[in-house]
């Protein structure tokens, strides 16, 4: 195997995870407050995304449901994507397109918040589930790449990983989701 690759992969990634520690330490901080806010008032988080940004969105919900670091009350979160008949039949009857959108206009309610998560900030069927939040009231936080793309106009708030490789941004992503729950655990479950 290529060493010389090996250590470009890790320095990139490093890289990236550098430019959060400059830019994104307020915005992981703002995420973190409108979750505990929505979970203070009865509240749950709703995460969302394709494919590696799917399996994010799991990861992010198992860890607060479960534990993270310490052995607490579960903390209300949904991911949009572990029902394969409701995203099926979304898909079959309405698009693709609307299979977080009509999630969310059946599950959101107005304590709630969502995390949208796309790599290239664009993903119609995640800009359609943010609009349909929006319309009801919700805040919105992202999780997307480089410029945020449409995303980032649309969302709350935005982390940004600054990257434009797929990878390296879902690397940022989860760090931040890793934070995001150890700062939730922290603040809710203190004396769990």
């Amino acid at each position: 195997m290529n060493s010389d690759k090996i250590k470009k992969i890790l320095n990139d990634s490093i890289k990236v995870k550098e430019a959060l520690i400059k830019d994104s330490i307020g915005i992981i901080a703002g995420i973190s407050e409108a979750i505990c806010d929505s979970l203070k008032k009865g509240g749950k988080l709703i995460i969302f995304g394709n494919g590696g940004s799917a399996a994010d969105a799991q990861h992010i919900a198992a860890e607060l449901i479960g534990r993270f670091q310490k052995e607490r009350r579960a903390l209300a979160a949904i991911a949009l994507t572990t029902n394969s008949s409701v995203i099926t039949a979304l898909g079959n009857d309405y698009g693709y397109d609307s299979i977080f959108k009509r999630q969310i206009e059946a599950l959101a309610e107005k304590n709630d918040v969502i995390l949208a998560i796309s790599t290239s900030g664009n993903a119609k069927n995640v800009l359609l589930a943010v609009e349909a939040a929006k319309a009801k009231g919700i805040k919105c936080a992202a999780f997307s790449g480089q410029d945020g793309g449409k995303l980032a106009k649309k969302a709350d708030i935005t982390l940004c990983a600054a990257s434009r490789i797929t990878a390296r941004i879902q690397e940022a992503h989860i760090t931040a989701g890793h934070i995001i729950c150890e700062l939730l655990e922290d603040e809710l479950c203190h004396n769990n």
